[in-house]
């Protein structure tokens, strides 16, 4: 059927609150039922039914007795038809049952279980209510949390800059990383979960295996945050190819793609990315122990914004290493005709042009966030270096396949669907693009 572009199935104006993030129950989906989830500024959820044009639908925190920080997103749980996740700028993960109510008092907490930087929380009530369970995960804002393909792992990033991955049905942490520089903004899992990519203020994309439990490579292409990394099921294939060369492949023959991810941010551009398996296969020479005492930021950092490479790269006159992005010119999006107009600086989000500067105040920011967070967040000078956040030079650079200005405003979606690409922006604009070559 053709769609009518023009006019909303359906149209909300909210008073007071905005909404932040949405979900729809993709189990439950059908043309009987279609339930969405709602995440507000304030704090609230709210329940919908599309198919059965529910108005009111039904509100959870309600009064805001739960958590009264935005809702920074909600997701359903994979093949549940009632039970749902929301985290919030409070650092807080809720879990709550759509059946159960929200009773008019401030719910009382009894510990479940505790490990690094979490804690696990049931609510004590002798009739069923919600939340149900309540996970405070690391400090700062909990920005994204992410289910892998089957359901049982949960991966989180936080303002205080860790990825924590966590088995769900035990509630145990699983796996931890820590970013380069600042808070970590979006997570993605791929498609067989294998790798956890994740995107942040350092303006760079990290991959980072799950079953070896330690970062395989960081791409470099932003100018910015990165708000929203994604991997695209349809071109991605975890099946190996014969033997790679140790990344010494002649540029007329490629090595074979593994994984493919795209990446977005608030520098207004669109990244691609490949991860190929003589990257995956690369081991770094020397496992460090898992937290050495730092003895001074490393000098590479101290006076060059230049990101260094792995060894043997291009260097200038000063020694240091230095960057040459390239894209392919057969890489380039054939459709992808938007004109590049005047580049508005984005000052107040560079961060990686500003490295050596975060990175000597990584001790006084207490976890290198540029808002800052409290004490109890992950020292970045104290983990610079060990299996929790390699240094640059110690894992390999990737460099993005295509990478385009596509927004006058910062990039907020990425969605990969099998016949075009779909983003967002802060501006309101949701665009869908034709698939290159």
């Amino acid at each position: 059927q053709a769609l009518d572009l023009q006019r909303p199935i359906d149209k909300r104006v909210y008073k007071g609150t905005q909404p932040t993030c949405h979900d729809f129950n993709q189990f439950t989906a059908g043309a009987e039922t279609l339930p969405l989830l709602v995440g507000f500024s304030a704090g609230q959820v709210q329940y919908l039914d599309l198919a059965k044009k529910d108005n009111a639908g039904r509100l959870f925190n309600e009064e805001r007795l739960i958590d009264k920080s935005k809702v920074t997103l909600v997701k359903w749980l994979p093949d549940t038809e009632r039970l749902f996740l929301a985290s919030h700028a409070s650092g807080h993960l809720y879990l709550y049952d759509s059946g159960h109510p929200c009773v008019s008092s401030s719910p009382q907490y009894t510990l479940v279980t505790q490990g690094e930087g979490f804690r696990v929380f049931s609510c004590k009530s002798k009739t069923p209510r919600n939340p149900v369970l309540k996970w405070a995960v690391g400090t700062g804002p909990l920005n994204e949390f992410a289910f892998s393909p089957d359901g049982r792992w949960l991966a989180c990033v936080s303002q205080d800059g860790a990825l924590r991955v966590f088995h769900f049905s035990s509630m145990l942490l699983q796996g931890m990383m820590r970013s380069y520089f600042g808070g970590l903004l979006c997570v993605c899992w791929s498609p067989d979960g294998r790798y956890v990519v994740t995107g942040g203020e350092d303006d760079l994309v990290t991959v980072w295996s799950f079953a070896e439990g330690r970062v395989v490579a960081r791409g470099h292409g932003h100018k910015s945050w990165v708000n929203a990394v994604a991997f695209d099921p349809f071109t991605s294939s975890s099946s190996s190819s014969s033997g790679g060369d140790g990344g010494q492949s002649d540029s007329s023959d490629p090595p074979s793609v593994t994984y493919r991810f795209g990446s977005a941010g608030q520098d207004t551009q669109f990244c691609l990315w490949d991860l190929t398996e003589d990257v995956l296969e690369l081991r770094p020479p020397h496992p460090r122990p898992h937290l050495p005492p730092p003895s001074s930021i490393p000098r590479s950092l101290s006076r060059s914004n230049s990101l260094p490479q792995p060894s043997g790269g291009p260097q200038n006159g000063r020694g240091e290493a230095q960057i040459s992005p390239r894209v392919p010119p057969s890489a380039r999006f054939a459709t992808w005709t938007l004109r590049d107009p005047p580049d508005k600086e984005h000052k107040r989000y560079h961060s990686l042009g500003n490295i050596s500067k975060g990175a000597g105040n990584a001790e006084k920011t207490s976890g290198g966030s540029p808002r800052g967070s409290p004490r109890g967040a992950l020292d970045s000078a104290k983990v610079l270096g060990t299996a929790l956040c390699p240094r640059l030079h110690e894992v390999p650079l990737l460099e993005p396949l295509v990478c385009k200005k596509i927004a006058q405003e910062r990039l907020t979606v990425l969605v990969f669907l099998e016949d075009c690409i779909v983003t967002a922006c802060q501006e309101g604009l949701i665009c869908a693009w034709a698939r290159p070559g």
